[in-house]
């Protein structure tokens, strides 16, 4: 039997050529393995739940953690192992520089500071040659630190094997693991209807993961992005790769009136531009291992940030002592709605979309911190097929399929994954059928 091998940088040369088309069905592909795992049973398919361990995590040197995560599915098994750098606590420091004021000044890409914590720059102003295409950018310095700048992408690899228990693919896991999660994330968003102003907080390889993708589906739609990060620098770097590599030229042409935004945490009237930005989002994607939440609940839960319908996005966060979302906002998230309130608010379901119930009881920082119960939580698996959650919307005194059709269109809707083995193994899978036909990675034969 032969053997696949892919690099992460062949992975990423074979993700960075999916069409939208290759995309949605990759994206499918996940939801229907999602759904099996939600909803099938042991005589009906290899993804349900029972046939997927819960993963094992073992502490590591320098402040690491190694998971093991084990999975199947109907044609493969397979285990992914991956070894992550855990967030430190921030300093006292760290907070006082969120409260410094900010100033900003002009600047070529040539001649900026690198320790700058705020940009802006538009695509519809871009010039056209790469070496000057940030040449008009809004910019101020920053006071990153080492510990901000340290990669917490995962390093590992994926064993696939077949029904046997012969492996036939072994690829690396740190492109694979980010898109995976970014593929899920993406898929209530998609179906969102309003994506105008999207709002990621973080800058490696899953913020990558989650604006391309987000470019790729919704495009057309998107007018601003604003990259928020603890390291300017590091949020600098993404955004001169979006902003120069032809790999994301044709993405960068597809809305004449898109246009991006880095705010680092270092400085800068941060406080109040990061309540702006928090406010006119429609969509909220977390990317960090942060142990303390993101932003100050009430930027959502007040009265004047409940009006607005958002899509909330939390994928970073994997341990119960890390958190990116305020526990508040996933408690007003399943919350009774009140009848007769005098405010108009955005719709909410009742529910936090999860991938896995067990794993985020166990696992999730915001789920244990806010105190959630398992009622309180549905599987984005689920939601495929919409039974459990329309029957909660109608127990609840809503409309059925229909209030929830309108609730994941356009209400407040917390999304929270804490990973699935399973995601690596349905993902890995597609990546290694399309590689194997257009001509990617290495084969050893008789493996």
């Amino acid at each position: 039997m032969s053997l696949t091998v892919l690099s992460d940088a062949v992975i990423r040369s074979l993700l960075f050529s999916l069409t939208l088309k290759d995309v949605i069905n990759l994206q499918e592909n996940l939801s229907e393995a999602l759904h099996e795992y939600s909803t099938g049973t042991q005589e009906t398919t290899g993804c349900c739940s029972t046939n997927q361990p819960q993963r094992i995590s073992i502490p590591a040197a320098n402040n690491q953690t190694t998971l093991f995560m084990p999975a199947s599915t109907s044609t493969s098994r397979g285990i992914k192992i991956a070894t992550l750098a855990t967030a430190s606590e921030p300093t006292r420091q760290d907070s006082l520089q969120s409260l410094d004021s900010t100033y900003t000044t002009a600047s070529t890409l040539n001649s900026q500071s690198t320790t700058s914590s705020s940009l802006s720059t538009s695509t519809s102003t871009r010039p056209a040659t790469p070496a000057s295409q940030l040449s008009k950018l809004s910019l101020a310095p920053s006071h990153s630190t080492a510990a901000s700048s340290q990669s917490t992408s995962p390093i590992g690899s994926l064993t696939l094997l077949a029904s046997t228990g012969a492996p036939y693919a072994f690829l690396a896991a740190s492109e694979l693991t980010a898109f995976r999660t970014a593929l899920a994330a993406t898929i209530i968003f998609r179906r969102r209807t309003n994506v105008h102003t999207v709002v990621v907080f973080g800058a490696g390889l899953q913020a990558l993961w989650h604006i391309r993708l987000a470019l790729l589906l919704r495009g057309a739609d998107i007018h601003h992005i604003h990259i928020v990060n603890r390291s300017f620098e590091r949020a600098r770097q993404l955004m001169t790769e979006i902003h120069t590599s032809d790999s994301w030229a044709y993405l960068r042409k597809a809305n004449e009136k898109l246009d991006f935004s880095i705010l680092g945490a270092g400085y800068g009237e941060y406080n109040r531009i990061l309540k702006e930005r928090v406010r006119k989002a429609d969509i909220i994607f977390c990317c960090t291992p942060s142990t303390t939440p993101l932003f100050p609940a009430e930027h959502l839960t007040s009265t004047e940030g409940r009006k607005k319908g958002r899509y909330l996005s939390a994928v970073g966060s994997y341990r119960q002592q890390m958190i990116e979302l305020h526990p508040d906002i996933l408690r007003q998230a399943v919350a009774p709605e009140h009848k007769h309130h005098h405010h108009k608010h955005a719709q909410k379901g009742g529910v936090v979309v999860v991938d896995s119930l067990s794993a985020c009881m166990k696992e999730a920082g915001e789920v244990k911190q806010a105190g959630l119960t398992a009622e309180q939580l549905v599987e984005i698996g689920e939601l495929v097929m919409v039974k459990k959650a329309s029957m909660m919307e109608i127990a609840a005194g809503g409309e059925g399929e229909v209030g929830l059709k309108k609730w994941l269109m356009g209400g407040n809707v917390v999304y929270k994954s804490v990973g699935l083995g399973l995601m690596d193994i349905c993902v890995g899978e597609d990546v290694v059928t399309l590689a194997k036909e257009r001509g990617y990675g290495k084969t050893v034969e008789g493996f």
